[in-house]
């Protein structure tokens, strides 16, 4: 059966607080998470999945109005593949690595985001917000411990008992068609969007700059010839002055953004005689094409000061917001729910210190800054708020047809990346010598591999837990590695071991380790391994600490240290 993710919508049924069973209006419950939108559903899942029940609230009883976020990145899809749903995404998403920036109707620079091979998932699939959000919905609703509340509006925030102890806790209050009601919980996450009522309710707001520029989106079904690509126009003759931007979506829509200017009245650009002829000057005069949606929309870069507040936790746009130019929304907000959902779960099954919450808020807000200051000269490049700006801005774009150092300075949108916390407090500091991107802090990259003489991804094997990676070439592993991995083993934090194998390591040995072949040697390659090599990685699949070879003593020391546990600093 089809499912029409657009218009799906959903009834209101009334919960265990208000059934009037006896002691249920006790129940605390481990986490709750206030918003369904993308990052809300991803959290919820993440957390309940590790076995944590969750109650995820929402306001509202229906996906999201309209394309919204579209473009999901590589990083987003492997977060994706470790909740359950990312083979659904990019089945029905537009897988695409390439975009072509014009100036007028000269076609003046190509990239490609992913010129090697060897990638499980594309750099980016576009994807209606509404099939992201119906995919996740129906992955969350596979769970069991995870219940969802629709029509279940938050209209009061109180936090209780001293904040970092088992005490600690939040109570919302709960507006809904039969009611109000108290909801405990030890931690909230606050997902709840860009005007936040969470925020609001809390006496607490985000700053930053609202750009004087308003942009018309207007979803577009047809049949077109374009190529599966991002295709971005400065001053275009079709659109003078002002920016295009195009991109093909699932289902034959395409989207495109049109730069406005200040002046521009939202309530009447929206209108079909408005919208339509800005279309046919792009598409041709005779096109056939059916608008979808249409929206206008302003955009700000800002942030809250904090993530955390006590026991009450803030991600995606509730904490942070950016322009659309680089698709560094929702992708960020994903992130953050992968980071956030590992340490929920060690802090409240005792693994590790509350104070492991607060990197949360450090990590993610290190981040949120990243993304600001990116989207910000984004922004600055495609609307110049001067002459000057606009001169150089042409002049750059010109030089961009023969001079790479003019390419480097384009910039249509720096498309998302996953920040790399160097700085993160989980980290230990490399005392050997490294090569390469994977350094402490960042996410780890894929790479083909075979499992029992089978195709695979390295990503997979190493799931969401602490992960002790070995690298082992083809003389297989000596005794004294052997005896670094049992004490490992037998450790009290507990390890996933894999074994990245060059060569058919010694079987028995390796019995009960997850060993995977580098057939092709680009694991090696991509994380600088040579024999010996050993990398902790963390549950969210950032690199926490790498040695050139394995001492058992100094990776426990590194896991206390990403734990939070005393005695580390």
């Amino acid at each position: 059966m089809s499912i029409n993710y657009q218009t799906l919508s959903f009834d209101y049924q009334p919960c265990r607080e208000q059934s009037g069973q006896r002691g249920d209006a006790q129940a605390v419950y481990p986490v709750i998470v206030v918003g369904a939108g993308p990052v809300g559903l991803a959290t919820a899942i993440d957390v309940a999945q590790q076995g944590v029940p969750v109650v995820l609230v929402d306001d509202d009883c229906s996906l999201s109005t309209g394309s919204r976020a579209i473009c999901f990145s590589k990083r987003s899809l492997d977060i994706f593949d470790r909740l359950g749903c990312g083979q659904r995404m990019v089945d029905k998403g537009i897988s695409w690595n390439v975009g072509k920036v014009f100036l007028k109707d000269e076609l003046v620079y190509t990239f490609n985001l992913q010129p090697e091979a060897g990638h499980h998932r594309p750099a980016f699939i576009n994807l209606q917000q509404y099939y992201v959000e119906g995919f996740l919905l129906e992955r969350a609703q596979e769970l069991p411990n995870l219940e969802i509340r629709w029509k279940s509006k938050v209209v009061g925030v109180q936090q209780n008992g001293t904040p970092g102890t088992c005490e600690a806790g939040v109570t919302l209050t709960v507006d809904t068609p039969n009611g109000q009601y108290p909801l405990r919980g030890r931690y909230v996450v606050a997902a709840d969007g860009s005007r936040s009522p969470m925020r609001n309710l809390m006496g607490l707001d985000s700053k930053g700059v609202t750009f004087k520029d308003r942009f018309l989106i207007a979803d577009v079904k047809m049949e077109a010839e374009f190529p599966t690509e991002r295709w971005f126009w400065f001053d275009p003759p079709f659109h003078p002055h002002q920016s295009v931007l195009l991109h093909r979506q699932p289902d034959n829509v395409w989207r495109i953004d049109f730069q406005l200017g200040w002046d521009a009245d939202p309530v009447l650009e929206k209108t079909p005689e408005r919208v339509i002829p800005r279309v046919r000057a792009l598409l041709g005069a005779d096109a056939k094409f059916e608008l979808e949606w249409v929206s206008v929309y302003t955009f700000s870069c800002l942030r809250m000061e904090r993530f955390r507040h006590g026991n009450v936790l803030f991600a995606g746009d509730s904490a942070h917001g950016v322009s659309p130019f680089g698709a560094r929304g929702a992708n960020s907000g994903v992130q953050d729910a992968e980071n956030l959902a590992w340490k929920l779960v060690m802090v409240l099954e005792g693994k590790a210190s509350d104070a492991l919450l607060d990197t949360y808020a450090s990590e993610r807000e290190f981040a949120a800054d990243e993304n600001i200051r990116n989207s910000t000269r984004s922004t600055d490049f495609i609307t110049p708020k001067s002459p000057v700006s606009r001169v150089f801005r042409d002049a750059v774009l010109k030089l961009s047809r023969h001079h790479p150092f003019a390419r480097q300075l384009t910039n249509s949108g720096r498309l998302s990346v996953p920040a790399v916390l160097r700085d993160s407090p989980l980290n230990t500091a490399d005392r050997d010598r490294f090569d390469g991107a994977m350094v402490p802090g960042a996410s780890c990259v894929d790479a083909p591999v075979q499992v029992a003489g089978q195709p695979a991804w390295l990503l997979p094997q190493l799931g969401q837990q602490f992960t002790g990676v070995l690298f082992c070439g083809e003389q297989g592993i000596d005794q004294a590695t052997q005896a670094a991995l049992d004490a490992l083993r037998t450790g009290p934090i507990p390890l996933k071991l894999v074994v990245v194998t060059r060569g058919e390591a010694q079987a028995a040995s390796l019995a009960d380790m997850r060993v995977v072949h580098d057939t092709e040697g680009l694991a090696s390659a991509r994380y600088d391994a040579a024999h010996g090599t050993f990398y902790l990685v963390r549950p969210d699949q950032h690199v926490c600490a790498r040695w050139r070879q394995l001492d058992a003593s100094a990776v426990e020391h590194a896991l206390k240290r990403a734990l939070c546990i005393e005695g580390t600093a």
